[in-house]
């Protein structure tokens, strides 16, 4: 092998990442060692009930998984603090609820999740993150079921399980591990910092109390308005394709599938989207979900603003056309534009370019001749990535109209839940009649560093790597340790850079137990998948999971992949996929029968299901909940104002007069924004205020979670900072006269006193806004 030259960037790269990567193992070490490094949720402080929400005394061992039925335990419930609302039972239909709560958590100070990208932390707001939730239950209430569809990267295991008790502490055993499914809507621009497995916890760089508590908070609080809302009505399912809004970000991969089977199919995306449009007796509208592959990656890894991306755009849209008169995140519908298997779909619609040559990069390694794999990025159909956020999200929004507008078909039938925990490196796989494979320990391969051509990695490591690098496993081996020969042989033809299976320090790295769990209404099939499948993973295993159906007397299902659902595993490729060590293979963590394995499992719950014996089921080994998690290493400092100024004080006015289409900017001193995500004073960062003269009042037209709307914050020296508000004043401005308001919280710490939460708040001056200049 001919020597390795490394330039000179390359080199201080390395030498940064040996300093970080053995700095950051020390203070984990010195963090955590003396600390108990697993312990049942059950038992966790951040807890609000002693009970866990599963059922304990499982059946199956924790370190394999099994498929034998047997007798599940069942749990004393807690009797509900809050009252069972009155069910009318005599109708056709089903009860349902529909409820919508902010998840925002704080918005400066903390990195954004999906990226990975070192120094992407969030300094303001472009949007709120909301959490959407479904209930549905049958006439006589005796069967229900949960979806909840969540504006954040994925849902953790934490979350998870945190919002299990607190919903058990509330209801009782209405709302259960097997009924209600946690999905994330994959933004790359919400916040991190809500994981406890230690990959993500360095990732995220921290474990922020204050983003979890406020995301369990919003998830469980949609839940709870759904609850309260439940009243007779009736579902209808409608699909229809989308075009124009994905290409697969990973041809090559995919073109590893046989011909035969990609011959079934005309395209190398899903491009159905599918649409349950729910409505109360009266034909009333009540709220949607629809489901479409695409990766909310509009919104590139240059963005610091807190956002919903293309899918929240999307929910904006339709949320708004049917709560008319009412702002932002306010009014009764609710409609949701959940994740499916996105994982090699992009929005970036014009594909991968070399940015340096503008020539086409689409090829095996995603690799420009001219700096290599970090010049190839895609690009999206807009301006920038503002623009293409909104142009995906509004193509989105338009089928899901036109669906919505014509659905017809109703959904009816019963209400039925599985669900199983399974040790996912230890299931095995049966191949044929005679032969088996098993899954492996989680471990990451070299194209994991790569990244995408939706975000390149940092280092110059290049997608399709089937072939590790001596230098950095070397480096791997003298700080993280040398994979096992076991690990090695399972993962074959991964060149494993990360063996996180076998890193327990200070906690896992990666999870051994995941969740699967399908809910079916009627005829109608949600499979929650705890990752990013891909386009033929998702086809595989929906098909496997119709089949099993219609098997055991439930023909013609339609079944849906609900994407990133409560617990984060990376990816899962087809075995064909797996061999191209692209980043998506390089990143299913279970090894190369990870697919095989969930179809495997998915078809035990399917089978349960129609053959009614969920009851059967063993519940499988309970996850674990780890404590001590290493904190931010941002300290909390006081805020503090320039010498003669005021927190809110006008730093940059308006000026007098404003065409449509303009930027208003006003510039205030400002306070850290993630004082304000413990402190409910103000429920926005800022307003757009219209003067109406007949009444003469002010009135609200926009908020922080409009998108004609952005709030930047503005970071300066010991407790300094400004904040800039925007306003893009849109076609549908109505001439008049205009104020911006900004409200905020500083923190106030004196010497040897309590600290304090202070809010405040400021207006700009009056401007004019007119149709033409």
């Amino acid at each position: 092998m001919a020597k390795r030259i490394f330039s000179m960037l390359e080199a201080f790269l390395i030498f940064l990442l040996v300093m970080m990567t053995g700095i950051t193992v020390a203070l984990l070490t010195l963090l955590f060692i003396t600390s108990g490094t697993t312990e049942n949720h059950k038992d966790s402080g951040l807890l609000t009930t002693q009970s866990s929400p599963a059922t304990e005394g499982s059946t199956a061992p924790q370190g394999s998984t099994t498929l034998a039925q047997g007798p599940t335990p069942t749990l004393a419930s807690p009797t509900p603090s809050t009252p069972e609302p009155t069910l009318f039972q005599n109708f056709s239909g089903y009860h349902i609820g529909v409820g919508r709560a902010d998840c925002t958590g704080q918005v400066a100070d903390i990195s954004l999740m999906g990226y990975s990208k070192t120094g992407q932390t969030a300094q303001g707001l472009l949007t709120r993150l909301y959490s959407r939730a479904f209930v549905m239950a049958e006439p006589d209430g005796s069967n229900r079921v949960v979806f909840v569809s969540i504006d954040i990267g994925m849902v953790s295991q934490r979350l998870r399980l945190e919002v299990l008790n607190r919903l058990q502490s509330k209801y009782g055993s209405l709302y259960r591990r097997d009924n209600v499914i946690l999905s994330g809507t994959h933004t790359h621009s919400a916040p991190a910092g809500y994981f406890q497995y230690t990959v993500f916890v360095i990732a995220s760089e921290g474990f922020s109390n204050r983003t979890f508590e406020y995301m369990v908070t919003g998830i469980v609080k949609s839940i709870e308005i759904a609850h309260r809302n439940m009243k007779p009505g009736k579902i209808f399912i409608n699909k229809g394709n989308v075009d124009g809004a994905q290409i697969n970000r990973s041809p090559f991969s995919y073109l590893q599938n046989p011909l035969s089977e990609r011959a079934r199919y005309s395209s190398n995306t899903d491009k159905e989207m599918v649409l349950l449009k729910l409505v109360d007796l009266n034909g009333d509208d009540l709220g949607l979900i629809s489901w479409f592959a695409i990766h909310p990656v509009s919104m590139n890894n240059s963005n610091h603003l807190v956002n919903s991306d293309n899918v929240g755009y999307a929910s904006y849209l339709f949320e708004q056309e049917k709560n008319k008169g009412y702002l932002p995140g306010e009014g009764p519908y609710v409609a949701a534009f959940a994740s499916s298997n996105l994982g090699d779909v992009s929005p970036n619609i014009l594909g991968p370019h070399c940015i340096n040559t503008g020539e086409s990069c689409d090829n095996a390694n995603s690799s420009c001749p001219v700096g290599g794999p970090s010049m190839c990025i895609a690009m999206g159909p807009g301006e920038d990535m503002f623009d293409s956020t909104q142009i995906i999200g509004q193509m989105l929004y338009q089928k899901a109209k036109e669906l919505y507008a014509s659905a017809s078909q109703e959904v009816t039938g019963p209400l039925a839940a599985a669900h199983q925990w399974v040790n996912m490196t230890d299931v095995t796989v049966w191949l044929n009649s005679t032969h088996t494979a098993k899954t492996c320990k989680p471990a990451l391969g070299y194209s994991f560093a790569a990244g995408t051509i939706d975000g390149v990695g940092s280092l110059n490591f290049t997608q399709g790597t089937t072939v590790g690098d001596p230098f950095w496993d070397i480096i791997r081996d003298q700080i993280l340790g040398k994979p096992s020969e076991e690990l090695k042989e399972c993962h074959k033809p991964k060149p494993i850079l990360l063996p996180t299976g076998m890193m327990s320090k200070p906690h896992p790295w990666h999870p051994e137990i995941v969740d699967v769990q399908i809910i079916t209404l009627g005829s109608f099939a949600i499979t929650a998948i705890p990752g990013e499948f891909t386009t033929m993973s998702g086809r595989r295993l929906r098909q496997a999971v119709q089949e099993e159906f219609a098997a055991y007397g439930m023909p013609n299902m339609t079944v849906v992949i609900s994407g990133l659902c409560n617990v984060y595993t990376h990816y899962i490729t087809t075995y064909e996929e797996y061999q191209a060590q692209r980043y998506e293979a390089a990143s299913t963590i279970y090894g190369p029968h990870t697919l095989s394995a969930y179809i495997q499992l998915f078809r035990v719950l399917a089978k349960a299901i129609a053959t009614d014996t969920v009851a059967n089921l063993s519940s499988g080994p309970e996850p674990p909940f780890f404590q001590q998690l290493i904190t931010p290493l941002i300290p909390n400092i006081a805020d503090r104002a320039p010498i003669g100024k005021n927190f809110g004080d006008v730093l940059q006015p308006v000026k007098s007069t404003y065409t449509v289409g303009e930027v208003v900017e006003v510039i205030f001193v400002g306070a850290n924004p993630k004082n304000s995500a413990e402190n409910q004073t103000h429920q926005t960062f800022l307003t757009v205020e219209k003067y109406e003269a007949t009444s003469a009042t002010w009135q609200i037209v926009h908020n922080d979670a409009s998108w004609e709307t952005r709030f930047y914050w503005h970071k300066g020296l010991l407790g300094l900072s400004n904040a800039t508000i925007q306003w893009h004043i849109p076609d549908t401005a109505q001439p008049g006269i205009y104020r911006i308001r900004y409200f905020g919280h500083s923190r106030k710490q004196d010497l040897l006193k309590p600290t304090v939460i202070l809010s405040f708040e400021s207006t700009s001056s009056a401007f004019e806004v007119v149709t033409t200049s």
